[in-house]
């Protein structure tokens, strides 16, 4: 099959790919307004290890196919697999390839709710200000702030990217609470909603260091339907309500070659050359117990400092990484 059909290629190269992105599906059509504005190519939030983790990520063939069928669907990305496959950082290698800004991240626990994502409101703030100079001429602007999933819903001209990690440590109603979210794109603040009358427009600070965004009649509606990638270990199954509504990766863990390339695209050619007992003593070790990717890249690099060509030194410090995770030895 042909490539031409690829917005994102997996190259790590940034690009205007975006731009050609056919219309969505009718039934995934959003008519949010007004359009917002953001430095699409700002990934100073990032942080300088983001980024750097971004441009080495080694995405095989299904899975940018799979990220591509999201853009084309305006679909949510559920991403499985074990520890340290790489599933949060595609978000960022996403975002820094298509140059679509920094990534809106809401890290997931069992007491998140959908409002946390949507907005947070500062009543004690507010009531704290109202005896106060403060309040004099204060608008409810100031108490309010988008989350990450209500600033990746505001009216974007092209789609944000938000990671919803580990959405498996949620409670059991979480997925089925953000069916309605993602299937309509819009969502209401009742605090805005009840002074619309006589304040009809607020402006409200975003999740990230972005712009403003303007709020009518405390309504927020997308209009670029934003790449919504939800990351899980696997510790739970999932409505099917919920995976319907979902495009589905499972990552695999890396085999040799794909490991050598890691390797190779964080620590260059030398290390990736120097590393093939480290790779084959990871590989052995994760066929009876759980193993990150990560432990094989900081095992390479401490052996490659402090080791030397020391066989005995090699084996020691590897030791001292390569421990599997699900074991208490």
């Amino acid at each position: 099959m042909s490539a031409d059909w690829l917005i994102f290629r997996g190259t790590g190269e940034p690009h205007d790919g975006i731009a050609r992105l056919p219309a969505p599906p009718p039934w995934r059509e959003f008519a949010g307004g007004p359009a917002g504005e953001f430095d699409r190519v700002d990934e100073s939030s990032h942080g300088q290890r983001r980024n750097a983790l971004a441009t080495t990520y080694q995405a095989d063939p299904g899975t940018v196919e799979l990220v591509n069928t999201a853009l084309y669907l305006r679909r949510p990305l559920l991403v499985t697999g074990e520890p340290g496959v790489g599933k949060s950082t595609l978000a960022y290698a996403v975002a820094h390839e298509l140059r679509l800004g920094a990534v809106l991240r809401w890290p997931i626990t069992s007491r998140s709710t959908l409002r946390d994502g949507l907005y947070r409101y500062d009543a004690i703030g507010r009531i704290e200000d109202a005896s106060s100079a403060a309040a004099i001429g204060a608008d409810l602007g100031r108490y309010l702030r988008l989350g990450a999933l209500g600033t990746a819903l505001a009216p974007y001209r092209i789609p944000r990217v938000l990671l919803i990690d580990e959405i498996d440590k949620s409670d059991f109603d979480f997925p089925n609470d953000l069916l309605n979210i993602f299937e309509e794109g819009d969502y209401e603040i009742p605090e805005l909603a009840r002074i619309a009358d006589t304040t009809p427009e607020v402006w409200l600070a975003p999740a990230d260091l972005g712009p403003k965004v303007l709020v009518k009649g405390g309504h927020v509606a997308c209009r670029a339907f934003p790449l919504v990638i939800m990351t899980s270990n696997q510790e739970r199954e999932f409505p099917s309500a919920f995976l319907r509504r979902c495009v589905r990766l499972d990552l695999p863990s890396p085999d040799h070659a794909r490991l050598g390339a890691i390797v190779r695209a964080h620590l260059g050619d030398a290390q990736a050359n120097a590393s093939e007992d480290l790779i084959a003593t990871f590989l052995d070790r994760r066929k009876t117990g759980e193993m990150a990717t990560d432990q094989l890249l900081n095992a390479v690099y401490l052996v490659s400092r402090a080791a030397g060509e020391n066989r005995g030194a090699r084996q020691h410090l590897a030791d001292l990484i390569l421990r599997q995770l699900n074991s208490s030895d």
